[in-house]
């Protein structure tokens, strides 16, 4: 059964900003879909069904503080620490003033240096080594800042991922492993990706605390981050966190999971719409009144119709930015990169 939201600890307007940004997130999921079907941009991943987790997970972290690496279906969580829908636009509009890659970044490769969120590489897992390598230098620094890492099912099998899990249990670093675990590969299905019973069972290999989280319980997801911050901040060291959730659209835009997905499945996981359980949640508890819900859908729209104008109104990044961060500088007169 599905935990109350006021069990999180969390205050109503927490929670309220909570549903919010849910709220926002699936209708902006919803606008970009539609606008890489309609030729306005290249390639969306959508993140429907996995915003409830995203949020639960965010919420547990300090933005500004904590290091932040995720990957290509966070959107609702990169919006939590911090991220409007008009920098997530022009990110997929490909303008120079989005923060992931001012224009140079493939869409849904999310970054922000304000944020401290570092961009993936489109091999997936990659991203994993780099987060040890962050939680590695706070440990070093005696900081108690947090390093969180996500990745998809699917990546597990990367020999990026389980790399760094074992140096991560070795020193004892602080960072929160996670897979989002939507039970596709692309198109592999999770009963011939892996034969564990659960992947978290992975961690204790590397003596690494492994928790199986319901990422469509918004308050079972938070309590067990909340938990896992908690204790790499003490340095108690790392956990790997394998949440649950559901993939409810394509792989990407360029897929079509009917081919290899049931009707009857896709049935069922419309029909489990996490987002449908936590607006019921919201209103049973008293967080959001019915009006104010109408009103909240009629001014995210209006806020996202705003973001998309000004974002495909925002200039193209100039060819002369082409190898931007791309290359080390280097300074004329001695031939040294990095002195720039």
């Amino acid at each position: 059964m599905t935990r109350k939201l006021q069990e999180s600890g969390l205050t109503k307007a927490q929670l309220r900003v909570v549903y919010a940004q849910i709220l926002r997130s699936r209708r902006l999921d919803e606008r970009m879909l539609q606008l890489q079907r309609t030729g306005k941009t290249s390639f969306h991943t959508s993140g429907q069904g996995q915003e409830i987790g995203q949020a639960g997970m965010a919420m547990a972290f300090e933005p500004g503080k904590d290091y932040y690496l995720p990957y290509y279906r966070d959107m609702t969580a990169f919006m939590l620490f911090g991220i409007t829908a008009k920098e997530i636009l022009m990110d997929s509009f490909g303008r120079y003033d989005g923060p992931s890659g001012h224009g140079l970044q493939m869409p849904n490769h999310y970054a922000a240096k304000r944020v401290k969120a570092v961009s993936q590489s489109s091999t997936v897992a990659s991203q994993y080594p780099v987060a040890t390598g962050i939680a590695y230098g706070a440990k070093l620094e005696n900081s108690d800042r947090v390093t969180l890492v996500t990745t998809g099912d699917g990546s597990t099998g990367e020999g990026e991922f389980h790399e760094a899990l074992n140096f991560a249990g070795v020193a004892k670093l602080p960072v929160v492993f996670v897979i989002e675990n939507n039970g596709y590969a692309i198109s592999t299905p999770h009963n011939e990706e892996y034969a564990a019973k659960s992947l978290a069972l992975r961690g204790q290999g590397y003596g690494i605390p492994g928790v199986d989280v319901d990422g469509l319980d918004f308050t079972a997801t938070y309590l067990a981050f909340k938990e896992a911050v908690t204790r790499a901040r003490k340095g108690d060291g790392a956990t790997l966190i394998n949440l649950h959730v559901l993939r409810m659209q394509d792989h990407t835009s360029d897929d079509n999971q009917r081919i290899y997905r049931s009707k009857a499945e896709l049935a069922e996981v419309k029909a489990a719409d996490p987002l449908k359980t936590i607006t019921q949640q919201v209103l049973d508890e008293g967080i959001y009144t019915q009006a104010e819900l109408a009103d909240l859908e009629k001014q995210l729209k209006k806020d996202i119709n705003v973001a998309t104008d000004q974002a495909e109104a925002a200039p193209l990044p100039d060819l002369s930015v082409l190898s931007q961060n791309v290359f080390a500088p280097v300074d004329k007169e001695s031939g040294i990169y990095g002195n720039n």
